[in-house]
């Protein structure tokens, strides 16, 4: 099957092209303007070395997202879910972990309303 088409990286006045939306110089841009302005500043300290370890585990003993394996289909694993948010009180045990592919980890996230809305007043410089 031949390989998509690369595309100019998204960020403005940069041509390079990528597969990803941004180019790496910048997709690292956009990573850290997101953590400065956007994310909580907490979420450093609940998402460092321990939950790195704690993921990798638990990637290695559930492989497929668990939705799509529901429903009759075979996608791997790329996020990691929390049944209840930390924010909410929950904890990185894996009985309230949940393995997900981007897709179904993005509706969820979107269902539950835990994702695109602000936290802090955004501004982009």
């Amino acid at each position: 099957m031949p390989y998509k088409p690369k595309l100019p990286c998204r960020f403005v006045g940069c041509h390079r092209l990528t597969n990803q939306g941004y180019c790496e110089e910048h997709r690292k841009t956009i990573h850290n303007r997101y953590n400065k302005y956007q994310r909580d500043p907490n979420c450093n300290k609940r998402y460092g070395y321990v939950w790195k370890q704690i993921r990798k585990e638990f990637l290695k003993l559930h492989p497929l997202c668990e939705i799509c394996k529901r429903n009759g289909k075979l996608t791997l694993t790329q996020e990691v879910h929390h049944h209840v948010a930390l924010d909410s009180g929950g904890t990185h045990d894996f009985s309230n972990l949940q393995a997900l592919c981007k897709a179904c980890h993005s509706k969820v996230s979107a269902d539950s309303g835990q994702r695109w809305h602000n936290r802090h007043k955004v501004k982009f410089y």
